[in-house]
């Protein structure tokens, strides 16, 4: 098996690193993280931030940055990250106003493009964070996210598949990864039970109501929901992936935050030694 480093993305423990920020760095590296991948920056500076990373001795190798501050200020934006030490920035979501579904779909597409010529400029890759809407079929068939994909280059943009929203939206993630060998350098891990539904984003805030007919979907630690994660992992040793990342928006029912990244990376070291 291909030797992979494994991240944690720093949403998963958000509130633990809102707190302490150095001490929840420590604690992740402790449980075996080698590098995190931002989300935000808690208030501190560059230096603050890169300090406690070199400190804890975990590298912060990436950074999920919302789309409209990459827009509104990209040469400050991508200069703090750089500073950071991140090697990859990642579009994580987009409003509704930006997505396929809506008439702003191709602005979007024309932003990232020029948002990734600011990065390459600073020696930094730009990557997309996908979830499930973008399995939206464009009118030539195409899902949204292979137009988004083949409408800049390798070199403009490369792939970070969330390959549990993949799954979520009806397609197989292990090929969806090989689909992008050669542009999937960094890949999200993250597992879940239950049936996409309406309000399955309520878990991170966006209100729906419950469709009373699904099983709730449930974000669960790697490796103990319904994902096929020897598969995925397979496919990323095949497309050359450097960094497999766990992601768990929210912990299980009766679960913590740290101790549900704990349980992905205790199934991870099993799997992959």
């Amino acid at each position: 098996m291909k030797s992979f480093k494994i991240g944690v993305q720093l949403y998963s423990v958000r509130d633990e690193a809102s707190k302490d920020f150095k001490g929840t760095l420590k604690a992740l590296k402790e449980m075996g993280y080698e590098g995190a991948e931002l989300a935000g920056t808690y208030g501190l500076t560059a230096k603050e931030i890169r300090s406690a990373a070199e400190e804890a001795g975990i590298d912060l190798f990436s950074a999920h940055v919302p789309l409209d501050e990459l827009r509104s200020k990209p040469e400050e934006t991508v200069a703090l990250y750089r500073e950071i030490g991140c090697r990859w920035i990642a579009v994580p979501y987009l409003m509704p106003e930006d997505r396929p579904q809506s008439g702003g779909f191709q602005k979007t597409v024309e932003d990232i493009k020029k948002i990734s010529e600011v990065c390459k400029a600073n020696g930094i890759k730009l990557c997309y964070h996908n979830h499930d809407f973008e399995f939206f079929k464009m009118p030539d068939g195409r899902y949204a996210l292979d137009y988004l994909y083949e409408s800049l280059t390798p070199d403009q943009l490369l792939t970070e598949v969330d390959t549990c929203w993949v799954h979520v939206a009806g397609v197989d993630p292990a090929a969806y990864v090989r689909k992008y060998a050669g542009r999937a350098e960094i890949l999200h891990l993250k597992d879940y039970d239950g049936e996409k539904s309406d309000d399955m984003y309520a878990l991170i805030g966006i209100k729906k109501e419950p469709n009373p007919n699904a099983k709730p979907f449930d974000f669960r630690p790697v490796g103990s929901g319904k994902m096929p994660i020897r598969e995925v992992i397979a496919a990323a040793a095949d497309a050359g992936t450097e960094w497999l990342i766990v992601e768990q928006d929210e912990p299980a029912k009766g679960e913590g935050r740290m101790p549900s990244v704990k349980q992905s990376i205790d199934y991870l070291k099993k799997v992959l030694n």
